[in-house]
């Protein structure tokens, strides 16, 4: 599992410290990119192509939040299926909202996967493994 990167864009502290220690504790061993905002999780995939500096390493999956401060989650994932070069990612919702409304509108707008984040920790722990070990060993992706 080694040289795939995992982008967590999550701007609660709690959320993410718990997520960090589940992905590790699953010992799933890939770098985790933390961004805290919608901007932010743009900026990694959009702000250094279009300034002309080297290109950072696509994820080979998103964890995305949906309420995000800045720009929320739907129109980060909006904005990914709309580029070329993102379109095919692996983006899976990974969100404490329990509304219809948001887990309809994360798939229409192409969302891989809607996963609820559970309260206890050690639910939380398996539901991390679990996507880890389908999006970072089991899934097949396309070659660019």
């Amino acid at each position: 599992m080694h040289n795939k990167v995992i982008l967590l864009v999550e701007d609660n502290p709690r959320d993410e410290a718990l997520t960090l220690r589940a992905l590790k504790k699953s010992n799933i061993v890939n770098d985790v990119i933390v961004a805290h905002d919608g901007v932010e999780a743009l900026d990694y995939f959009f702000r250094e192509a279009a300034s002309g500096e080297s290109e950072k390493v696509m994820p080979q999956l998103v964890l995305l939040d949906l309420k995000l401060p800045k720009l929320n989650g739907l129109e980060v994932l909006r904005r990914l299926r709309a580029t070329e070069s993102t379109r095919r990612l692996p983006v899976v919702v990974f969100t404490s909202s329990s509304e219809e409304e948001d887990m309809l509108k994360s798939y229409e707008l192409g969302a891989n996967s809607y996963v609820r984040k559970p309260v206890e920790f050690e639910q939380f722990l398996e539901a991390t493994k679990q996507l880890g070990l389908y999006w970072l060993v089991l899934n097949e992706i396309v070659p660019d």
